[in-house]
């Protein structure tokens, strides 16, 4: 019995979970929203982590109803991330782990994703599409690795929407991307905007200009209304990314994809995505918001699957980086 506690604060959600041989015990978190029209800054950020980490450390301690002793690993993300949410989270574990006498686990939080994703559906070896505010990735396992088969080149899709959402000033209650996806479900005019697909690659930069720019002037003309612009931007972005999860798909031979990260939520992508599956005979496999948006037990499965391949992490390179690719870990968990 390998019992973990995962702590994750890479972004704006701040995540402590508890993991026990594969059962999540508990997984509370705690977001920081800034009001409509901002995003958040990573100082402001870090501030909301600092503040919240002892109660929602707590809260999952109770919610597991364990006590420190029966705790056997403390895991956290060590990137990729904003720098300074980051590092006031990996303190408190750090604190907390040689407060307990435990050792510590650093995690890469896209493998932390996927690793959630795999124990909550059951997915085997599927590709994986992991789609965040800061990560947009195709990824598939081989050879101890986890492979990135294609990415974005700029800028990640949830950020895109999160932009276009300030643009509308939507509120950021409960998340951006989810009041642009009740916004575009009423969305009826298609507005065409530049797709951009560079072999296995996206870019979402040029088309957020595209769509910023013309927007106040659309809007005020009357010529398309919010909801149509939220409808034609998501249709769009989502297209891209089943194009080349798909071609991913036909180099791999995968008979699976999975959909991981906070934007993977999205019952319009989720929905694109089922329809390029059952053409290909595949099964599509995602999770709802307790474990596709950032938490803490997602930290903690990676970490349990690490500990019991043999890995921990000494103190002194428990740091943090905010580029932290998912390709340079060595997965020494999966055969």
């Amino acid at each position: 019995m390998v019992v973990v506690i995962g702590f994750e604060g890479s972004a704006n959600k701040l995540g402590v979970g508890i993991v026990k041989d594969g059962i999540v015990l508990s997984n509370p978190r705690h977001t920081y929203i800034t009001p409509p029209g901002q995003g958040f800054l990573p100082k402001d950020t870090a501030k909301h982590h600092r503040e919240h980490a002892l109660d929602v450390l707590q809260k999952a301690l109770d919610e597991a109803n364990i006590s420190p002793d029966e705790i056997d690993v403390i895991a956290y993300t060590k990137g990729p991330g904003m720098g300074a949410p980051l590092v006031s989270t990996a303190i408190v574990a750090r604190t907390v782990a040689q407060l307990w006498r435990k050792p510590m686990i650093a995690v890469n939080h896209c493998i932390g994703h996927i690793e959630m994703g795999r124990l909550i559906t059951g997915a085997v070896n599927p590709t994986v599409l992991y789609v965040s505010g800061g990560n947009t990735q195709v990824i598939a396992y081989s050879q101890r690795r986890y492979r990135i088969f294609g990415e974005t080149i700029d800028i990640a899709v949830g950020n895109c929407l999160d932009r276009f959402a300030r643009v509308l000033k939507l509120s950021n209650d409960p998340s951006p991307g989810y009041n642009i996806e009740q916004l575009a479900k009423k969305g009826k005019k298609f507005l065409e905007l530049p797709y951009v697909v560079k072999g296995m690659d996206v870019s979402f930069s040029g088309l957020l200009s595209f769509i910023e720019e013309r927007a106040p002037q659309l809007l005020e003309k009357g010529e398309y209304s919010p909801e149509d612009l939220c409808f034609s931007l998501q249709e769009t972005v989502f297209a891209m990314l089943i194009e080349i999860t798909e071609r991913a798909m036909a180099h791999c031979g995968s008979e699976e994809v999975l959909i991981v990260g906070g934007v993977g939520c999205n019952k319009r992508l989720q929905a694109m995505m089922e329809v390029m599956a059952q053409e290909r005979g595949a099964k599509l496999y995602a999770t709802d918001e307790r474990f596709c948006i950032d938490n803490g037990a997602m930290i903690a499965q990676a970490g349990w699957e690490m500990y019991r391949s043999g890995q921990t992490t000494p103190l002194k390179e428990t740091s943090c980086t905010q580029r932290f690719r998912t390709d340079e870990v060595e997965v020494t968990w999966r055969s």
